[in-house]
């Protein structure tokens, strides 16, 4: 494990993000799509490979952990504006999400830190 300063992990942006919309990457067995509510004025596009372990029902109106600024990269041709944060048990991505309890009252663009 490598060390990082605190000015480092400061300059992470990572926020509170809610999943308004998923869609299935046509040809692709584990990438969706979403759009991001992060706070800001428009949605943030995310692609993600969680195919495998979460349905779009399930992601629709999460509150999960979003990495805000990560630069952009093009996953398949598609642009992807940041990255869920997610645990890895076993081999499954594991979404970093709000408690049902908390879910009203933590907004989208919330800070993590």
């Amino acid at each position: 494990m490598t060390n990082i300063s605190y000015e480092d992990f400061d300059a992470l942006d990572i926020r509170i993000g809610t999943v308004l919309e998923v869609e299935e990457v046509p040809k692709s067995r584990n990438l969706l799509i979403m759009q991001v509510d992060i706070g800001d004025e428009n949605p943030r596009q995310i692609v993600s490979g969680i195919k495998n372990w979460y349905s779009i029902e399930d992601l629709k109106g999460s509150k999960i952990v979003v990495l805000v600024n990560l630069k952009p990269r093009k996953i398949m041709g598609i642009e992807s504006k940041g990255m869920l944060l997610a645990a890895d048990v076993d081999d499954t991505a594991v979404l970093l999400k709000i408690d049902d309890k908390y879910m009203g009252k933590v907004k989208p663009g919330s800070k993590v830190g």
